[in-house]
């Protein structure tokens, strides 16, 4: 066991095999979930309703498919359900007022509906305030914002006002890293952390996420997890979202359905860096390589 100080904070860490699990975080409250941090890897998965996902799985306004496969994930393991209506691949232009007018019809029946029927919390993918707002009404109990409180700062006095949790991640969309992407990424989530404490969010409730495929090159993500570990000083939980990604592709010259295993590598690593939370397509695949990943990394095993 041991110890190192950042902004004369001390966290405590376990070092397992030259790996780091900080075991100091307070644990998170989301909907009838608490996220008790260190003690395993949770597993959201992704429920996609964006007609144009750049993984082909958007169901568009199909709100009894989207129910269908969020009961599937669960029945998978997935431990949140992430609801999210508008595309975020390479590219895509931010929806105009009309656009969000329609992004609401596509995602607000599904989140009645699964806060409704699912034993799980649902999250709502989203980094406009209104759009959030609307949603935590009809039932999400966490908000998953791709640009961090930087696009609409209001966004997060929605999280402190609900007492939702938020997930801040940094995007470099705008403002590509050229120099040490690491460095930029915390950069980045240091000013997101800062706009949430100010708008009030209690410090629990704020979850980061780097960013992988978010205006970085090919190289900049898989040094991402390799060098995971390197968010923990900030002291906030780690979402990774590998899931289908393009740099998985680029490696493996495959189609995004055919990048189960590139993700599996993907998740196993991150877990073993240091990530809390994998977002993921493949919830039944994904869940079995958290169960593995913790069973080496936190010498969590449970028989049967």
């Amino acid at each position: 066991m041991g110890y190192f100080t950042c902004r004369s904070k001390v966290l405590q860490w376990v070092s397992l095999g030259g790996l780091l699990m900080d075991t100091t975080l307070p644990a998170t409250r989301c909907g009838n979930l608490e996220l008790r941090w260190g003690s395993r890897t949770y597993v959201m998965g992704i429920c996609n309703l964006s007609p144009d996902s750049f993984s082909g799985d958007g169901l568009g306004n199909d709100v009894e498919a989207a129910v269908a496969q969020a009961k599937r994930q669960v029945a998978e393991g997935a431990d949140i359900i992430d609801v999210g209506g508008e595309s975020s691949k390479p590219g895509t232009q931010p929806l105009s007022a009309d656009g969000i007018a329609r992004e609401l019809a596509l995602i607000i029946p599904v989140i009645e509906r699964l806060a409704r029927e699912l034993t799980v919390p649902v999250s709502v993918d989203t980094y406009k305030s209104e759009v959030a707002r609307r949603a935590v009404a009809a039932g999400a109990a966490m908000i998953n914002d791709i640009w961090g409180a930087q696009w609409d700062a209001r966004i997060a006095a929605v999280s402190a006002e609900a007492g939702v949790p938020i997930i801040l991640m940094s995007n470099q969309r705008n403002a590509p890293a050229n120099g040490d992407i690491m460095a930029a990424v915390i950069a980045y989530l240091e000013k997101s952390i800062g706009i949430a404490h100010k708008a009030g969010v209690s410090p629990e409730n704020i979850i980061i996420d780097p960013g992988v495929g978010f205006g970085k090159t090919v190289a900049q993500n898989l040094e991402i997890i390799r060098r995971l570990a390197e968010l923990k000083p900030l002291g906030k939980p780690i979402l990774l979202g590998t899931s289908r990604k393009s740099s998985i592709g680029a490696v493996l010259d495959l189609p995004a359905d055919q990048r189960v295993e590139g993700t599996a590598a993907t998740v196993a690593i991150g877990v073993a860096n240091g990530a809390d939370i994998v977002r993921v397509h493949d919830v039944k695949e994904m869940v079995r390589v958290s169960r593995m990943s913790d069973a080496i990394v936190r010498g969590r095993y449970i028989h049967g």
